[in-house]
């Protein structure tokens, strides 16, 4: 067995004990594998595991990687949850099953004309910057109220979930909850929180999705 399958098989072992742990179905936790800077051949073993929800960062590269695997593997399902360039909308809506990092009105503006133009919909999640972190994407939590309400009534997208980052040297328990609550204020099931380092705590705290990258495919260089 490949270091890659262990690994893999070790996440979803830990995904199944947290679910269980919290009283929840590991069936209803998706896990999105985070394969941003891993070549295609570092993918293909998970692929061949049966996995098929996969996350990237950036729109280029997974232009360049994604297209011949999704070919292969047509029931995969590509998540954005890096930031996206309004520029590069096209592109996402074409490419993505999953755009998690909706942040601002100008991209839920050009979003919405995007996907009348192509007659396809991706799931759209709504970032919010919890920690209110300059360097970070997202919407505050201050205005993540007003947002999504935009999102719906003026710009006519569906969204189906939010996404959050905690900043990495605090408690991402706090982060979680305010997320868990706004996403309950709005009607939205779906929660897509915690890497690699604190998926299983996401998981106590009601996370849908978690993004795995380095605890499945190791370090990145």
């Amino acid at each position: 067995m490949n270091t890659v399958t262990q690994r893999y098989n070790d996440v979803m072992a830990r995904i199944e004990v947290a679910a269980r742990k919290s009283g929840r179905d590991a069936a209803d936790i998706t896990l999105v594998a985070v394969s941003k800077t891993f070549a295609a051949g570092d993918v293909e073993p998970v692929l061949e595991l049966g996995h098929r929800v996969f996350g990237e960062n950036r729109v280029q590269e997974a232009h360049g990687k994604w297209p011949a695997l999704k070919q292969a593997h047509s029931d995969t399902r590509l998540h954005l949850i890096g930031p996206l360039q309004t520029n590069k909308a096209r592109e996402a809506v074409a490419l993505f099953d999953a755009i998690e990092t909706l942040d601002r009105e100008k991209l839920a503006r050009i979003l919405a004309k995007e996907i009348q133009s192509a007659g396809r919909s991706p799931e759209l999640f709504v970032q919010v910057n919890t920690g209110n972190e300059p360097q970070k994407a997202g919407i505050g939590p201050e205005q993540a109220d007003a947002f999504l309400k935009a999102c719906t009534a003026i710009y006519d997208l569906t969204i189906t979930g939010m996404m959050c980052i905690p900043p990495f040297d605090q408690d991402p328990v706090p982060h979680f909850s305010m997320l868990a609550e706004i996403a309950a204020r709005h009607g939205l099931a779906k929660l897509s929180m915690g890497m690699s380092g604190d998926f299983e705590t996401a998981i106590e705290h009601g996370a849908t999705h978690v993004r795995v990258g380095s605890a499945i495919f190791g370090s990145r260089g």
